[in-house]
């Protein structure tokens, strides 16, 4: 029985270790609100990046036009908009990666937990071989 159940628990702890344990062990050296702010923050970089690309691409899309309303063009009113919009889906996209790096932070502390409960379990095993401490009859 005991063997079983150490067989089960031994390898229940080499898959979660193989796959998705290596990710939550980097996780759990960050404190949540450091892991969220600093994904946060590294998604309003490659937004900017991303929106500064954008622009420069509709820019070479309409340089005729540009070009030949320069005296025309209100740039202040487009400075506006380009800056407005900007700042919209900065916020948007922000928003969006704190809540789901905090879902992801909260459900890889949950599985981190599942896997320490489990090696306690492994421990208590080896224990209960070594005859350091008496198996208890409900497990």
């Amino acid at each position: 029985m005991l063997n079983e159940r150490k067989i089960r628990l031994m390898t229940q702890l080499a898959i979660y270790e193989k796959k998705e344990g290596r990710e939550d062990m980097k996780l759990a050296r960050y404190y949540k609100g450091d892991y969220t702010r600093f994904q946060a923050w590294k998604t309003g970089v490659a937004v900017t990046i991303a929106y500064l690309l954008l622009v420069a691409v509709a820019v070479i899309y309409k340089l005729e036009y540009l070009i030949e309303n320069a005296f025309n063009i209100d740039y202040e009113a487009l400075g506006k908009k380009i800056l407005g919009l900007y700042i919209i889906v900065l916020a948007t996209y922000v928003i969006i990666a704190m809540v789901c790096y905090s879902l992801k932070y909260a459900a890889s502390r949950k599985k981190l937990a599942r896997y320490f409960r489990m090696l306690r379990k492994l421990n208590h095993i080896y224990l209960v071989e070594d005859g350091i401490v008496q198996e208890d009859e409900d497990k």
